[in-house]
């Protein structure tokens, strides 16, 4: 197993890499920092002095290194319209987009797995059939509509919910979160639930017919010969096999939803790493953007990486697998 997470690792770095150059290289590619950061009026002399200071004028590996050396210590630059580090940027809207996502998690994990499950046990059900219809719509609605709609209905018409912003929030060792207060939690609702609707069809449908094709194999045939109970067989022995391919989904998904954030926190003005990023694809800061390209990508690949361990730790096979 230790060999397995080590193999992980080193892939996981050689990813993030990959991601550090090709940020590194539109960063590089795109505008001209010194222009960014002093303005027309400055001579072309002043502007060469300020290049040769901060290095721009180096060959493009060298920077390149330079940069890598400088994000493992949690140095990205400096946002040309903030006039501040790149992190401390990303870090002030981080919390917003991981409440949401979190939220928005919660959610498809509390819906997707019972109604899953309970369309694969009756297939033919009333229910079943509502739900399968449903997500086959579901599907092919983009969550910018999901959002509208429900913006229309709950914020609009019937008033219930506030349609836009993050709400009160208090400072918890200096994470600003919502979830401590009525009125964040209010304004979480219709956001987490928008940003869900784009995940809830398909790992209902995924669950189900996994656990359908789970509930055909000779074991589960076995088990009920030997007269198990039906609750043992359906949640010990056919969910359990089903959890396999869904857990690999889920982390693909989670780190996913980190890009349909920017949709969705468009929509409702939500302060977070989304709405930032478009701010600053407005704004030509190419440090942000890139920073927050490699930060993403950071996140992308780490949750992958750790799911692939659960996955390993979960299913033996893939670490016998992996090691030929």
């Amino acid at each position: 197993m230790f060999a397995f997470i080590i193999r992980r690792i080193i892939q996981a770095v050689i990813v993030m890499l990959v991601i550090s150059f090709i940020g590194f290289s539109v960063q590089h590619s795109i505008g001209d920092p010194v222009r960014d950061m002093v303005g027309e009026r400055v001579s072309e002399a002043e502007r060469e002095a300020l290049r040769d200071k901060l290095g721009l004028n180096d060959p493009f590996l060298t920077q390149y290194f330079r940069f890598v050396k400088n994000a493992c210590y949690g140095d990205l630059g400096i946002s040309y319209f903030h006039n501040k580090p790149t992190m401390h940027v990303i870090l002030r809207k981080a919390p917003a987009t991981i409440e949401l996502i979190f939220a928005t998690t919660i959610i498809i994990l509390l819906i997707t797995f019972p109604v899953g499950v309970y369309s694969a046990i009756n297939p033919n059900s009333w229910f079943s059939r509502v739900v399968m219809g449903v997500s086959t719509i579901g599907v092919a609605v983009p969550v910018f509509l999901t959002a509208i709609i429900l913006i229309y209905i709950f914020g609009v018409e019937l008033q219930w919910l506030p349609a836009f912003g993050r709400g009160d929030t208090v400072n918890i060792w200096g994470w600003e979160t919502g979830f401590l207060t009525k009125d964040g939690l209010l304004h979480l609702i219709l956001p987490s639930i928008s940003l869900a609707s784009i995940m809830l069809p398909l790992y209902i449908r995924l669950i189900r017919s996994e656990m359908m094709e789970v509930l055909e194999t000779e074991y589960i045939k076995f088990a009920w010969a030997k007269g198990l109970n039906r609750y043992r067989v359906w949640l010990l022995h056919a969910f359990k096999n089903t959890l396999l391919p869904v857990i690999t989904v889920i982390g693909v998904e989670i780190g996913i939803l980190f890009a349909f954030t920017l949709l969705t926190e468009t929509v409702f003005q939500w302060q977070g790493m989304g709405f930032m990023f478009l701010e600053a694809v407005e704004r030509a800061d190419t440090a942000l953007i890139v920073a927050y390209l490699v930060i993403v990508g950071v996140m992308f690949v780490v949750i992958n990486t750790l799911v692939d361990v659960i996955y390993g730790f979960v299913n033996p096979m893939v670490r016998i697998t992996g090691s030929k």
